[in-house]
């Protein structure tokens, strides 16, 4: 009986300094393992600067800006094309707007722009971290605003 009561105390000791160590252990492994960060989570800051748009006018990425069709323009917290704003923008696939001219891109998991090879004429930036707006319609001509 003597055996077994001994094998039960070293047991419970075992366990007792176990249980003490653990959270060390685990706090020792949490620190010296580095944890790979989702891609997608990834920030990035875009520029967008729409200053040579003119008319100048009011512009959104929807989601990530106030939207322009809710408000009265001249009451609302909608960027203007006449200032250059910085976005925090994680990878994926976003949307530029005016009220003539409106166009889809990309950040990439590197941070880099990308965006149909067609609007070359009227967008700037591929492949860095600022989009720069030259049109205000779809097709670089000579037009009266439409508002």
């Amino acid at each position: 009986m003597d055996l077994s009561h001994s094998h039960f105390r070293t047991g419970i000791r075992g366990l007792c300094m176990l249980l003490t160590c653990m959270p060390l252990l685990v706090v020792s492994m949490a620190h010296g393992a580095a944890s790979p960060t989702n891609p997608l989570l990834r920030e990035f800051s875009i520029t967008v600067d729409p200053t040579a748009l003119n008319p100048p006018t009011w512009w959104h990425v929807p989601t990530i800006t106030p939207l322009i069709w809710s408000k009265d323009p001249a009451n609302m917290d909608a960027y203007q094309t006449t200032e250059i704003k910085a976005l925090t923008l994680k990878p994926g696939k976003y949307q530029f707007g005016t009220y003539t001219f409106d166009f889809f891109f990309n950040v990439t998991l590197s941070g880099a722009l990308e965006f149909a090879k067609t609007l070359d004429q009227c967008v700037g930036g591929r492949g860095s971290n600022v989009l720069t707006i030259h049109c205000s319609h779809t097709q670089p001509y000579p037009q009266n605003p439409d508002y």
